[in-house]
């Protein structure tokens, strides 16, 4: 129960009593207080309201409350004949001396005197206009069920209870309080009521993001599970307590059920903590270009970039530059390029893979003595499918053997047309031995990235590439990075992919140390926590905490990816994908054992585009199927078709890793036949083919009767007796049959494991030659 601060001098007032001598009777049965403003306790209350009503007794309450016989004719105010003070005090003693002081609570009911005396004795009554009398009686009135403990309401004297003005002719009500609460309860009842009825009228609003689980909308509308599904049902959406449906389906839902709905825009940590609003024209100024070289191994890619970095860096600046950062930056005419050292192939295919387009030239090296390689083409591929300008530089010129018009031929034959016979592709004739033409590509380069009309606004925080990424015993984690976008200043927090860290040092690619980097420079940075990944973008952020949880979201993420990998496509779910609308363009990378069978394929395959699906060869190759073309089939979303060729053990081991789809054929109709029907949905139960060992043929041995007989070692797995049997000569396939015969020693053997020799002939094949590779496989059928 809870009570109103109530100060001594107050109950004094009240009483019209002096403070003093409420603090005497306080003193009789607690520490006598030490001023007149000390709040007063429930339990000192009670005693004092005690004490004042044993030593104020009364006969009856008309004696307090004396009403007049009969109405005054005209409105008077009430009159309320009271005990005088002299009387109170004249009676205050007599009490007094009938207790014991040192009780500690008087017995009502023991010691209420019946004063026999009292009807002889002549009492004089006053009439008192209560109007002049001032008493707050609101303390009173609206608290006194809090200041009547219990055991006093069932007292049969009662209390006094202090009624406002007007109100004491009903006093004889007052005094029931349960009345009185009863009353106010049923008050409080109606009113919650009332307030229930006019929430049910009104509409509930409901925000709905763009996914809900059924579960959650029901709660957010304050509806049954079982209303939301069945509402669901009516409507043909099948769909579960914990499913999740879209927002489209959920505002059906809401509004069929007379919710007002609004769309919840959830705001991510990275849109919180990450620059990313378009710069306006006024805020962009011209940047430098950056320029990729790439081409064949031996076709002077590297002496290319020495030469450039010679001529045009100062002898005082070239020292250790190319080797220490990986990119650097050179002028032509007063303008800077940046030159990236180090892009290779995985580099440069996981920066696009990574959606970042480092890059905005591509300096293609070809030998003019050696032409068109493999790897020339991958670099072309590569360029295209990054959408990245190519310039073509024809190296080593100086040679007498140089036939530059057979480069451009073959050019062309991969949709890059000189200039000078109509096309648009650059042509520069250099030689990175003598400098010859190297001012002029330089010259091309900028006149190429004067055309892009490249630009970047240096007043935002930064944003760019990591190039390169190393660990450093003393230094800890390094990373290149590459400026694309703001300025990079020392101090600033960094987050790229899966690292954080604050910069410490910034080293630019002279080997100074700066303090702030723009856009397309490059520098070299320590102060993060781990060591990120090449191609992975960079952002400098505000709120280092924020970061650190992104962070923590993006691990997550990537070990949700791998766990979805087979989400890549692949014959299986190339018609969902389709259904679904992913699926605009197939990309295929088509090798064979000979040019004119890729040819052939590849130009067989793009005929089968249909209205839905593009299908396009984006590379052909002769030869086994490599790691190259495994990583470009992973970041290109393709699928490759072997024809008469089989992976090497690295490319099998990385298509199993990164889920890349491997077909194999020996008839070009069979591969036409599947992905018409994969587009169509229609495809034949699969078999997967288990390869179960390797066997390496040692020596040979003809027999007349059987043929030739190949002694072997099992490398791997097991050879069995029942197994199909696939003969590799340098990774491409030169027989597929049966076993004809395993022996080991003399006697004849169902199964050899691997580490031991046996003896095996292929049926109906002789053409056994030493170092020969057998591999042994079963074919089982998958569920689709």
């Amino acid at each position: 129960m809870s009570l109103m601060k109530y100060k001594l001098k107050e109950l004094a007032t009240d009483f019209g009593m002096t403070p003093k001598d409420i603090a005497e009777i306080m003193g009789k049965f607690f520490e006598k207080p030490k001023s007149n403003a000390q709040v007063l306790t429930e339990e000192e209350l009670n005693v004092i309201f005690d004490y004042m009503t044993q030593t104020n007794q009364i006969s009856s309450m008309e004696v307090v409350f004396a009403v007049t016989p009969k109405p005054q004719p005209k409105a008077e105010a009430p009159k309320v004949a009271v005990v005088t003070e002299e009387e109170v005090k004249a009676e205050a003693p007599k009490a007094e001396e009938k207790k014991p002081v040192d009780a500690p609570k008087p017995q009502p009911k023991a010691e209420k005197p019946q004063k026999p005396a009292e009807p002889e004795r002549k009492r004089e009554r006053r009439v008192v206009d209560t109007s002049a009398v001032q008493v707050n009686v609101n303390r009173f009135d609206d608290h006194a069920d809090d200041l009547v403990s219990e055991r006093m309401q069932n007292y049969q004297g009662g209390k006094q209870r202090f009624a406002k003005k007007g109100q004491q002719q009903g006093g004889k009500k007052d005094n029931k309080f349960s009345k009185g609460n009863k009353s106010r309860n049923e008050e409080q009842e109606k009113l919650r009521r009332l307030q229930m009825e006019v929430a049910r009228k009104a509409p509930v609003t409901v925000k709905i993001p763009d996914e809900i689980t059924v579960g959650e909308l029901a709660s957010r509308m304050k509806k049954t599970a079982g209303e939301v599904i069945k509402l669901l049902m009516k409507n043909g959406v099948m769909a579960g307590l914990n499913q999740t449906i879209d927002f489209d389906t959920a505002e059906f839902v809401a509004v069929e059920l007379g919710c007002k709905v609004e769309r919840e825009i959830t705001v991510t940590i990275e849109e919180r903590i990450i620059d990313d609003h378009e710069d306006t024209a006024e805020e962009l100024q011209t940047r430098a270009p950056v320029v990729v070289v790439m081409g064949h191994v031996d076709h002077g890619k590297t002496s290319t970039l020495d030469a450039i970095r010679n001529t045009s860096v100062t002898a005082g600046e070239a020292g250790g530059i190319t080797q220490h950062i990986g990119a650097y930056t050179v002028e032509c005419n007063g303008q800077p390029i940046t030159f990236l050292d180090t892009p290779g192939h995985a580099a440069f295919t996981s920066m696009r893979a990574r959606g970042a387009n480092a890059t905005d030239i591509a300096i293609l090296v070809v030998a003019a003595d050696d032409g068109i390689m493999p790897q020339t083409i991958e670099s072309i591929n590569h360029a295209k499918a990054a959408k990245v300008p190519i310039i073509v530089a024809i190296n080593k010129m100086d040679k007498p053997e140089a036939n530059p018009d057979k480069i451009k031929q073959q050019l062309t034959e991969h949709d890059l047309i000189p200039e000078e016979w109509g096309g648009e592709t650059i042509i520069c004739p250099i030689s990175a031995k003598t400098g010859m033409g190297l001012d002029n590509l330089l010259e091309m380069v900028l006149l190429t990235a004067e055309v892009q009309e490249l630009k970047a606004n240096p007043n935002r925080r930064a944003k760019g590439t990591v190039i390169e990424a190393r660990l450093d015993k003393n230094r800890g984690p390094i990373a290149t990075l590459l400026v694309q976008n703001g300025t990079l200043n020392q101090g600033d927090i960094v987050i790229a992919g899966t690292a954080v860290g604050r910069v410490r040092v910034m080293t630019n690619d002279k080997g100074r140390t700066v303090k702030t980097a723009g856009p397309s420079i490059p520098v070299e940075i320590t102060g993060l926590a781990e060591v990120p990944a090449p191609g992975d973008e960079f952002n400098a952020v505000t709120d280092e905490r924020m970061a650190r949880e992104l962070v923590e979201q993006r691990k997550q993420a990537a070990k949700d990816a791998a766990a979805n990998a087979l989400q890549k496509v692949t014959l299986d779910n190339l018609f969902a994908k389709m259904q679904e609308g992913e699926m605009k363009e197939l990309s295929l990378i088509v090798k064979a054992d000979v040019q004119g069978s890729a040819e052939a394929v590849k130009a067989s395959l793009e005929k089968i585009s249909n209205e839905e699906v593009r299908v396009r060869v984006i590379h052909t190759g002769v030869g086994a199927i490599n790691e190259s073309d495994i990583l470009l089939a992973s970041t290109a979303g393709a699928i490759i078709v072997g024809f008469n060729v089989r992976p090497d053990a690295g490319a099998q081991a990385s298509a199993q890793r990164t889920a890349v789809d491997m077909r194999f054929y020996r008839v070009i109709y069979d591969a036409i036949d599947e992905i018409e029907a994969a587009m169509k949905g229609m495809l034949a139960p699969k078999f997967e083919e288990v390869v179960i060992g390797h066997a390496e043929v040692r020596m040979t041995y003809k027999v007349s009767a059987v043929g030739t007989i190949a002694g072997c070692m099992v490398k791997d797995g097991k050879v069995t007796r029942d197994a199909q049997v696939r003969v590799l000569r340098d990774n491409v396939v030169i027989h597929e049959g049966e076993v004809g015969s395993l022996q080991r020693f003399k006697d004849q053997a169902k199964e050899v494991t691997a580490g031991f020799e046996c003896g095996m002939s292929i049926l109906k094949f002789n053409d056994i030659k030493e170092g020969d590779i057998f591999e042994g496989f079963a074919m089982q059928e998958i569920k689709r």
